[in-house]
C-alpha cells in the first residue's frame, strides 16, 4: 500500500494551494480564523468563486457539474482549504444530498435540483434528528401519509444546521408502522415555504443561532419528492451518514487548529515561560500531535484503498471518532492555554484590550461549539458500536 502521493498529486496540491492564495478573500481567511460566524452571503461567495473555477462538488462526476477528481484530490483539495482557514462549503447540498440523488434519485430529481445547489439556488437542511430520536433514528416518528399525489406530513425535527438560511429541507419520515422500525422510513425533499412547515430557533451555549427546530402540521408534499422508493430511506440514510461522518473528521481543521495552538503557546506565558515550555502543555500536546498523525495515516490508507478500487467501509466511523476527539482536544488545549483571558461569549471585548491574539475572545465560544462534534452525525457511542460490530464479529 503506497502512502505517498505522486507526481501528479503533488503538482495538483501545488495548483490547488495556489489557486486558493489567488481566490481566497484576506477578510474571510481571517473570519475564519478567529472562529467568528459567517454571514450566509460570505458563505455563498466562497462558494460561488470555487464554481466558478469548477472546483465547488468534488465528489461528484463531471457530467453533474464536478470536477471528476479522485478520492487522493478530493483530499488534498480538502487539507488545503482548511489550512487556508477557507470558508466551510455547506456539506447538506454538496456533500450528503448530491451524492444521495446521484445514486438514488430520478433523471429529473437530477437536473432539477443538482444545478441549484451548485449556483447556490438552494440552501438544503437536514432533517434527520427528533426529539428521542437522535442516535436511535429508527425511532423518529414523523410521519408522511399518502394521500392522492401528495404525502401529508406531520411531526418534529430538531438540531436543524443553519436551517435559518434554508429554501429546502431534506427529511426522513415515517410511511410505514409494519415490520422493523427501519422498514418504514422513507427520504422526502420538503420546500421550507410549503405551508404547515414553521422552523423556531434553538440558541447554543455559545450564543449563537446555528440550530433550529421544524415543526410540521399538515404539510402536503409533492409525492414525486420522493427520492428512490417508498420505504427505502433506512438505506439512504446509511448512504449519507457515511459521507457525513468522513466529513466531520476534518483532519485538515485539527492539523490547521494544532499549529494555531503551537504558535499561542510561543506567545502566552505563565511564571515568565512560554506556555509552550511547560511540561503538562507539552505531553498534551504531543499526545494530540501523534493521535492525529495516526489519524492522518488511516485516512491516507482510505484514500489508498479508494485509489486500488476499494469501496470504504467501518473505517469513515473510526474516522469519525478519533476525528471529533482531537478536534475537541485542541480546543480545549488551546482555551485552556488562554486561561481567563479566553474570557467566554465576549465578543464585546476587541483585540485592543488583550495582550493576545485577536482570535483569544472566540476560543471558549469556539470550545462550547465544538462539543456537538462528538453527538451529531451519529453519536461517538454508536461508532464505537458500529466498529466492535464490524471489526468483532464471528
Amino acid at each position: 500500500m503506497d502512502l505517498e502521493f505522486t507526481d501528479e498529486e503533488r503538482a495538483f496540491r501545488d495548483e490547488v494551494r495556489s489557486f486558493i492564495r489567488d481566490n481566497l478573500p484576506r477578510e474571510l481567511a481571517e473570519k475564519v480564523s478567529a472562529g467568528r460566524e459567517l454571514t450566509k452571503d460570505e458563505i455563498l461567495h466562497w462558494q460561488a468563486i470555487l464554481h466558478k473555477r469548477g472546483w465547488l462538488a468534488a465528489s461528484w462526476p463531471e457530467e453533474y457539474g464536478g470536477p471528476g477528481w479522485t478520492a487522493v484530490q478530493r483530499h488534498i483539495f480538502s487539507e488545503e482549504c482548511a489550512m487556508a482557514s477557507a470558508p466551510r462549503l455547506l456539506p447538506f447540498g454538496l456533500h450528503m444530498l448530491g451524492p444521495v440523488l446521484l445514486k438514488f434519485g430520478s433523471e429529473e430529481q437530477k437536473r432539477t435540483y443538482l444545478p441549484r445547489i451548485l449556483d447556490g439556488s438552494d440552501w438544503w437542511c437536514q432533517g434527520y434528528s427528533e426529539p428521542g430520536a437522535g442516535s436511535d433514528l429508527a425511532s423518529l416518528k414523523t410521519r408522511a401519509v399518502r394521500d392522492g399525489d401528495a404525502y401529508v406530513v406531520n411531526g418534529q425535527k430538531t438540531w436543524t444546521t443553519l436551517g435559518q438560511h434554508a429554501d429546502k429541507i431534506f427529511c426522513l419520515v415515517r410511511t410505514s408502522t409494519e415490520g422493523k422500525p427501519q422498514e418504514g422510513i422513507s427520504f422526502l425533499l420538503i420546500d421550507l415555504d410549503t405551508p404547515g412547515v414553521e422552523m423556531r430557533p434553538i440558541r447554543l451555549i455559545e450564543g449563537r443561532h446555528e440550530v433550529n427546530e421544524v415543526f410540521f402540521t399538515d404539510a402536503r408534499v409533492p409525492v414525486e419528492n420522493l427520492v428512490g422508493q417508498e420505504n427505502q430511506g433506512w438505506t439512504i440514510a446509511k448512504y449519507l451518514l457515511t459521507h457525513e461522518r468522513t466529513n466531520i473528521a476534518g483532519v485538515g481543521f485539527s492539523a490547521r487548529d494544532l499549529a494555531r495552538y503551537r504558535k499561542l503557546s510561543e506567545q502566552v506565558t505563565r511564571d515568565g515561560r512560554p506556555i509552550a515550555e511547560n511540561p503538562v502543555y507539552a505531553a498534551r500536546a504531543a499526545e494530540i500531535e501523534a493521535d492525529l498523525e495516526a489519524m492522518s495515516i488511516t485516512n491516507l490508507r482510505m484514500l489508498a484503498n479508494a485509489r486500488d478500487g476499494a469501496a470504504s467501509g467501518v473505517e469513515s466511523s473510526m474516522l469519525k471518532l478519533k476525528g471529533t476527539q482531537v478536534r475537541q482536544a485542541i480546543q480545549d488545549l488551546y482555551r485552556s492555554a488562554l486561561g481567563p483571558l479566553a474570557a467566554p461569549m465576549a465578543d464585546d471585548l476587541s483585540e485592543n484590550e488583550l495582550a493576545v491574539p485577536a482570535d483569544a475572545a472566540r476560543a471558549a465560544p469556539v470550545y462550547f461549539n465544538n462539543r456537538k462534534l462528538s453527538i451529531y452525525g451519529g453519536s461517538n457511542e454508536i461508532q464505537r458500536n458500529i466498529v466492535a460490530k464490524e471489526l468483532f464479529r464471528g
